[in-house]
Formats: C-alpha cells, structure tokens, sequence
C-alpha cells in the first residue's frame, strides 16, 4: 500500500459520517453552463430590474463571488440576487459533468453503513435537482447548501458542516469532510472536522496542503476504493 493510500486508510476508518462537498467532488456543476456566463445572467438580471452596475461586479466572473459582492454592496437585493443564481444552478446542474468516482464514494458508503451529507456553497435546490436525476437522492442523508439569501452561510463559514453533524447527531471525531478548495479546508478546522482534499486541477494540491488538509488525492475513486 503506498503511503497516500494508508493515509487515506487512516483518515477513513473511524469515520461514520462523510461530508461531502457538491461542486467538484460530486459534479462539476459549471461544466456544461459555465462560470462566466452565469455570472453575466446575474448581472443582466440586475441591469434589467432598473439596478446601476455595481463597481467590481463587471469583472466578476464568479457567480458566488458576485453574489457575496451584491450582498455586501447593496443587501437590499441579497435575496432576489440569490434566487435568481439558485435558479441558474438548477439549469447549470442538468448539463453539468459528474465527478469520476463521485458516485462510487456516494456508493461505497452506503455499503459501509457510514452517513452521507453534502455540504456545499450551492443552491440546496440544485443539488437535489442533480441527486434527484442521478438517482443518487437514496445515498444522501441531508443536503446543506448556502442559506437562502444569507451568502455569509458559504464556507469558510464552518456553520453548514455544524448544522449538518447536528442534524445527524454526529460529532466531529466521527467526520471527515472532503472539498476541493482552501476554503473547505478551513471550514473543516473551523468545526474541528480533518479535511481529505481532492485536487482536481494543477496547482490544488499545493493550495490544500498549506490550507491543512489531512490527506490530498488527485481521484475520487481513490477515496472509494479505501471506503471499500
């Protein structure tokens, strides 16, 4: 067994409860209605409803990005600006490209009786939109996604990791949670949970490891080979 492979076998063995982020270890939700263009929708929208353009909000070619920007910018709109990027990513996730191995992990551990909660930055509305089509909803115990109109709700914010252990009566010696970005990482540290960071891009890995992960793969089917 290589080293990361015990690592992983190490990290994975006490745990009865998985939280899983949604973009990038499950799907990449961008992948088929990109970033960009979503971003340029929320702005069109706003323009259109008799707004001014928002200074920065041009450049931003986040939609989450752009969301906390018109949150802080003008709260007024906090809400209508979050529907409208919650109906986007329910379009995104129908063409979006499923992760390799995502399903596998989402499989391996219903057969090893460990719990399953997606945690993510999303809408909630849209990852049930993408379990529901995948025929994936069985395998999950709840989704938790970024608080409707409350964009200070996405991680590195640890509060939807806390809320999904209490709702599944877990703590954190019984978790792990598994995100691609620094800033799951630090969600994790901030509820006590260790992170298994999935690098899927050239550079991640390097990002995750100063961000404290506790064990960096560059494949999901790698976390569901150890859960099996």
């Amino acid at each position: 067994m290589t080293t990361a492979s015990q690592q992983l076998a190490n990290a994975l063995r006490p745990v009865k409860h998985v939280l899983l982020d949604f973009d990038g270890p499950v799907c990449s939700v961008f992948a088929g209605l990109p970033a960009p263009e979503v971003a340029r929708r929320l702005r069109e929208g706003l323009l259109a409803s008799g707004e001014q353009a928002l200074a920065g909000a041009e450049d931003e070619s986040d939609p989450l990005a752009l969301l906390r920007l018109v949150s802080n910018a003008r709260p007024d709109l906090t809400q209508s600006t979050d529907a409208a990027l919650a109906a986007l990513e329910t379009e995104a996730v129908q063409v979006g490209r499923p992760t390799p191995g995502g399903e596998s992990v989402l499989r391996a551990c219903a057969r090893s009786r460990r719990l399953v909660s997606v945690v993510s930055n999303n809408a909630g509305a849209a990852i049930e939109t993408y379990l529901s089509e995948h025929g994936l909803s069985s395998y999950v115990a709840g989704v938790f996604g970024r608080a409707p109109g409350d964009p200070s709700s996405m991680k590195p914010n640890p509060r939807l990791l806390l809320e999904a252990m209490e709702a599944a009566g877990s703590g954190p010696e019984d978790c792990v949670f598994i995100g691609d970005a620094a800033r799951d990482v630090e969600a994790g540290e901030a509820a006590g949970v260790p992170t298994i960071g999935y690098a899927n891009k050239p550079g991640k890995d390097a990002k995750l490891a100063a961000a404290g992960a506790v064990v960096i793969v560059d494949s999901m089917q790698m976390i569901a080979d150890a859960l099996a």
